[in-house]
């Protein structure tokens, strides 16, 4: 079967997150300081990482690229959750429903890979310290960085694509605030097998593969570091990779815990409200997980916006 467009429906119903419309005041303006409070949050520490040249390191130039990934994430829906409940309405496009779907995998993915880059850097860094600015040089970064983008576009751009062999005749109603590509498949009234069996495939590719990946690497840091000696050296050791171990179980923790749960009920509203913790809450606070204990983001954020005396 070719990949065309068979759809019988030009819209769909985001149903959102309460059918109460006395809710709908509180959550718009929930969501509206939590959207400005990650899009501030991340947009602060790239400022950081770009202005201060002590931050120009492996460690901070994925952290920059994994902030970019997350305003990106949280703007793919948003800003339209945002805009119906500006305009009353709860419709979204056919072609917004698909470009909602792509750009959602696509960051949702890229957060996955860089998270996995970043645990390598750690792991480089504690087990291999005198080989560190040879192994994690500047073009190793760049590849890294570039093949996450390759892998995680190409895999969006598949599964939007076996999107487009689904028709959809009556139901139209999506229980969620985005168009959410495994509800959106239960919708279809053709088969969806390929489907299926595509998605099954993208989560071993970017979540299974990535945690492997992340859980190894840590592996090797807990056995390096009960090597060490001294108690001051490994607090140390450790101490560099808090902040990123409490982004990734905080990640994948939560969205672990929603897609176990909607599969253990048929409660798709309470599913919806649960996906609230890795899709906006969590981007939220890995800003504040970055740079609360650490010296180096707060150093540069104070020299960012510390006024600068005028030279005579």
């Amino acid at each position: 079967m070719g990949l065309e467009n068979q759809t019988c429906v030009s819209e769909f119903i985001l149903l959102g997150l309460s059918e109460d419309s006395e809710l709908e005041p509180l959550i718009y303006g929930l969501f509206l300081s939590m959207y400005l409070v990650t899009f501030t949050g991340n947009l602060l520490i790239i400022l950081a990482v770009i202005t201060d040249s002590c931050l120009h390191t492996p460690m901070y130039f994925f952290l920059s690229n994994l902030s970019f990934a997350d305003i990106c994430f949280t703007s793919t829906t948003i800003p339209k959750m945002l805009l119906n409940f500006q305009t009353q309405s709860k419709l979204i496009t056919y072609a917004g429903c698909l470009a909602q779907i792509y750009f959602f995998v696509l960051f949702a993915d890229l957060d996955n890979f860089l998270l996995t880059v970043m645990a390598y850097d750690r792991f480089v860094a504690i087990c291999h310290p005198l080989r560190y600015t040879v192994i994690m040089n500047a073009q190793l970064c760049g590849l890294l960085l570039l093949a996450s983008w390759i892998i995680t576009a190409l895999q969006s751009l598949l599964e939007s694509l076996m999107v487009l062999q689904l028709s959809f005749c009556t139901e139209v109603e999506i229980p969620h605030f985005f168009c959410e590509i495994n509800q959106l498949v239960q919708l279809a009234c053709s088969d969806t097998f390929s489907n299926d069996v595509i998605m099954y495939f993208a989560t071993g590719i970017a979540g299974v593969i990535p945690l492997t990946g992340i859980l190894f690497s840590y592996s090797k840091i807990v056995k390096s570091v009960f090597r060490i000696s001294s108690a001051g050296a490994k607090y140390k050791a450790f101490f560099t990779c808090g902040s990123h171990l409490s982004v990734v179980c905080l990640f994948y923790g939560t969205g672990l815990g929603v897609y176990l749960s909607s599969g253990a009920t048929q409660n798709y509203r309470a599913s919806a409200i649960a996906s609230v913790m890795y899709t906006v809450v969590t981007p939220m606070l890995n800003p504040f997980i970055y740079s609360l204990k650490n010296k180096d983001i707060k150093q540069a954020l104070y020299k960012l916006f510390s006024p600068k005396p005028f030279s005579t």
